[in-house]
């Protein structure tokens, strides 16, 4: 009799573990069948002939970007610096780029049905078109002024989260794809990578930002305080450094001359834990989807830090400081927000689909400064741009804006990142922008034509 009961405990035991699985894998199948469609071995749909039936792509102007032709062949942008420019954006035949409209919507734009598949005839088949926030214009813009350089720049609208101009180099033409060999795989490193989405950078002085909010509230006198900078500050016996000796500065004067010897000392005065909060609060060490892609995170950590010395050095920006650039433009839009971000996103369709998914319109996040925080950051980052900048002669499109520039060491004897962010002031075109130029030096002769470029196409339609 005990022998029957265990068998049959067995068979009830399996028979469970059967029926459990069945349903876990009809409801894999209803929740993930879109994705399983776009999987690489699922060649009718993700090989080049399966944007044969995929529907057109197009950027918030109605030109065409991608659309399929008579014969089933996938054709991009007549225009071959557009195309390049869009790579990351729009994509290409293949699943390269991970982060592309192409790679992460093809069975939508293919029109692909849970019932059916792709098994309709064209003539009954629901190609699905898809039209995106970006301004091809501005995007070929930022690309040329790159002029060959590495890196990313994105603009997007702070009131209402529309990413404007999207574009990571190095990249290629869609139209003509390289043969990546071992001769040439210098050439393309990093090309399949969206380093606006999935790169984070060594910050440098535009974490400035970063410190002064914290300053600000945690440094009760610190619009009273002076510092004194020589070109050099030694705090734990080894030297802080500064590209000039600014003498003695407030700290409004030492935001907008970017003075390393002050903000050093800044960041030990509010401590590991007030800055790491402050950093926390502004978005780094923390998860951001923008249109279903999951951002490089930025990072604020003194976890290896031996002392006040590196803690002074990551409040310039440098030590262990990492900063992605999607991110960055979403905190300086927080910043013209009064303290409040809007997410940005990619993908402006009326298409039910994506309604569904919810990626086509624009929500806030978490507050990262208090309002008067911000309006007090606001003020530094204009008079940056006012005493800075603009006696430069640079220009944001002939609007008004905010702005700071960081030049990042990076080491091995390797050029500087050059980095320019911040946001313009005006009601019709309220951008909030973030260029990174690898190895480009200085952030105020590499990164700023690049942000120019992009904003000057997007205020001349």
């Amino acid at each position: 009799m005990k022998r029957i009961m265990s068998r049959s405990m067995i068979v009830l035991i399996v028979t469970l573990a059967f029926v459990a699985g069945l349903c876990l894998l009809a409801f894999r199948v209803v929740t993930e069948n879109e994705e399983w469609a776009q999987k690489p071995f699922n060649s009718h749909i993700s090989d080049s002939n399966g944007l044969a039936q995929a529907g057109d792509i197009l950027d918030r102007n109605g030109t065409v970007l991608a659309h399929t032709d008579s014969d089933g062949d996938r054709i991009y942008h007549d225009d071959e610096a557009t195309r390049k420019a869009l790579l990351h954006v729009v994509g290409d035949n293949s699943y390269n780029i991970s982060t592309a409209v192409q790679s992460m919507y093809r069975s939508e734009l293919s029109g692909y049905s849970f019932a059916l598949g792709l098994g309709l005839p064209d003539s009954l088949k629901s190609k699905n078109d898809i039209t995106l926030t970006v301004d091809a214009d501005a995007c070929k813009a930022a690309y040329e002024a790159f002029n060959g350089k590495k890196g990313a720049c994105v603009v997007y609208n702070y009131k209402t989260g529309e990413v404007l101009c999207r574009v990571s180099t190095p990249t290629y033409d869609p139209q003509n794809p390289p043969e990546i060999t071992e001769d040439n795989i210098e050439k393309y490193d990093g090309v399949y990578l969206d380093n606006v989405m999935s790169s984070s950078y060594t910050p440098g002085s535009i974490f400035k930002i970063i410190t002064a909010a914290a300053a600000i509230d945690n440094i009760p006198d610190i619009y009273e305080q002076t510092f004194e900078c020589t070109g050099a500050y030694d705090i734990d016996g080894l030297k802080i450094t500064c590209e000039s000796a600014h003498g003695n500065i407030d700290f409004e004067t030492a935001f907008s001359h970017s003075c390393n010897v002050a903000f050093a000392i800044m960041a030990v005065e509010v401590g590991e834990e007030k800055m790491t909060e402050t950093a926390t609060a502004m978005g780094f060490n923390q998860d951001f989807e923008v249109s279903g892609t999951t951002l490089a995170k930025s990072v604020y950590s003194l976890e290896n830090a031996l002392g006040d010395n590196q803690l002074a050095w990551s409040g310039i920006g440098q030590f262990e400081d990492l900063a992605n650039p999607m991110h960055m433009a979403m905190m300086c839009g927080a910043i013209a927000n009064d303290g409040v971000p809007v997410i940005p996103y990619v993908l402006n369709s009326d298409t039910s689909f994506l309604q569904d998914i919810g990626v086509t319109s624009a929500s806030e996040g978490e507050r990262m400064l208090s309002e008067k925080t911000a309006k007090k950051v606001q003020d530094l980052m204009r008079a940056t741009a006012d005493y800075y900048y603009n006696v430069r002669g640079i220009t944001m499109g002939g609007l008004n804006f905010c702005a700071k520039t960081g030049t990042a060491e990076v080491g091995d004897h390797k050029e500087p990142n050059a980095w320019f962010i911040g946001y313009t002031e005006d009601e019709k075109h309220p951008y909030a922008f973030a260029v990174v130029v690898e190895e480009g030096g200085y952030g105020i002769s590499a990164a700023t034509p690049v942000a120019q470029a992009a904003i000057a196409a997007l205020t001349n339609k």
